[in-house]
């Protein structure tokens, strides 16, 4: 950009900088790129090349991962850990149902065949990071509990079938809680003499990212990949399931 001021050369095409802040914070919203986005003023950069500049690897990344961020709640029954036959353990209960979620998730988004042309480190996953309850002594078995984590999910799936699929996993082990997985001989989601079942819910934050896979015959990839060989030595695209926020939107 600088040698770019100061020689001034007569260019084919105009070359247009953003400069974005906000990147990391999402909970600050229609501020840096997402307000660009927003008001349209960075429509017109969708005819031409468009590269994301950044400190993070000298070699070109040619794709990255969509974001959604869940939760999955389960309710029990509160009791006494030394009557376990009267309580709903959450904690189980939760813990079981994803496992059962994430098989199904696997199952239906398994790794896709353009996952290895675009060298992508993994494929796309849902895993637990966070788990919330709202506390009690030890001898207590909570009735309450919360598992919060993220899918990151390659371009090649979209981020609407993933939640559809996700609400459908959560309302099916409700309505067939029995058959649920449990752990040890009394553990149970069912207290049929009180007519309380366990059940589960699943919300997800409104900010969703979507992955992009960058087009691999254009212009712009193949220029990229003559300078980064002429300077560095050697040209290795790479694609991850971190996300960039807008990208996709961007792309024609």
């Amino acid at each position: 950009m600088r040698r770019l001021g100061e020689v001034k050369p007569k260019l084919k095409s105009s070359v247009v900088a953003v400069f974005i802040a906000n990147e990391e914070n999402s909970s600050v919203l229609d501020v840096g790129v997402d307000a660009l986005v927003k008001q349209g003023l960075l429509n017109k950069l969708r005819d031409g090349p468009l590269y994301w500049i950044d400190t993070a690897d000298k070699q070109p990344c040619i794709g990255t991962g969509g974001v959604i961020t869940w939760k999955l709640h389960a309710t029990g029954k509160l009791f006494h850990s030394g009557l376990p036959h009267k309580a709903i353990n959450a904690l189980e209960l939760c813990m079981e149902a994803l496992e059962e979620i994430q098989k199904r998730f696997y199952n239906d988004f398994p790794a896709h065949p353009k996952e290895e042309l675009y060298q992508f480190a993994t494929p796309s996953t849902m895993k637990p990071t966070q788990w919330s309850y709202p506390g009690g002594g030890l001898n207590q078995i909570p009735g309450e509990c919360t598992i919060s984590g993220d899918v990151r999910l390659t371009p090649f799936y979209s981020c609407a079938d993933v939640v559809k699929k996700l609400k459908e996993y959560v309302d099916d082990i409700n309505a067939n809680i029995e058959k649920l997985k449990t752990r040890g001989p009394v553990s149970k989601y069912v207290l049929p003499e009180e007519n309380l079942r366990g059940r589960l819910s699943i919300e997800f934050d409104e900010m969703m990212t979507s992955g992009v896979a960058c087009n691999l015959d254009s212009p712009g990839f193949h220029v990229l990949c003559k300078a980064t060989k002429d300077v560095v030595g050697y040209v290795k695209p790479y694609s991850i399931t971190g996300s960039l926020p807008l990208i996709r939107e961007l792309q024609l």
